[in-house]
């Protein structure tokens, strides 16, 4: 039985615009360098972001405060196309989401998109390492009662292939917030999940790279 784990943000939402606001915001209140902000590669709990660039900083309460503040805005995030025909594909006992969000950013986020969450859902405060650690990929595996080697992982981000990598599970990447080059670890690359369902997500097909 072949189940899907799926990140959440650039695979079935796209909040890029939120969560930008929210971190251009909090550089400019910290006096950070905007170069700095924008170039950061999200895809990993925002406490490690906020103590790579400001380690003077409490990365837990920075971190809280960034997460309430996505959480309340959530005006321009939208379903990316394929994951509310992912999520009905699959049922509730075949697919899964592991984000590097919160539980409650997490929901926010879901809600705000009209996609119903899946019985596991695995977020960063239930973690004690985030991606690229492969330990939410595992933890949502052993969730759903398979083997990760059953596991296809879907996800946007350098350090979300790497974990999926890492959990020894198939990895296809989606095209939606980093260029093709930065994803090459990956065993598929599509430019959605509508792309990879219409391709037939259980042929085995890879694209060229």
């Amino acid at each position: 039985m072949t189940v899907v784990l799926s990140d959440l943000d650039g695979v079935l939402v796209d909040s890029q615009a939120s969560i930008m606001r929210a971190w251009r915001g909090w550089g400019r209140r910290h006096g950070l360098e905007a170069a700095a902000v924008e170039a950061v590669a999200h895809g990993r709990p925002s406490g490690e972001i906020v103590a790579a660039l400001a380690p003077r900083l409490d990365a837990a309460e920075e971190s809280r405060a960034l997460d309430a503040l996505q959480a309340a805005d959530t005006v321009d995030v939208v379903a990316l196309p394929g994951a509310a025909d992912l999520l009905r594909a699959f049922g509730p006992d075949r697919v899964a989401v592991v984000t590097s969000c919160t539980a409650a950013l997490a929901e926010a986020r879901l809600r705000a998109a009209g996609l119903v969450p899946p019985a596991v859902v695995v977020t960063a405060d239930r973690l004690r390492r985030g991606k690229p650690d492969p330990e939410g990929y595992l933890l949502a595996a052993r969730e759903l009662g398979v083997d990760p080697a059953e596991c296809v992982v879907l996800e946007d981000a350098p350090a979300g292939v790497e974990a999926g990598r890492a959990a020894g599970m198939r990895v296809v990447a989606l095209l939606t917030t980093h260029a093709p080059e930065e994803l090459a670890d990956a065993d598929e690359r599509v430019a959605s999940v509508a792309e990879w369902l219409a391709r037939g997500p259980l042929s085995g097909g890879r694209v060229q790279r």
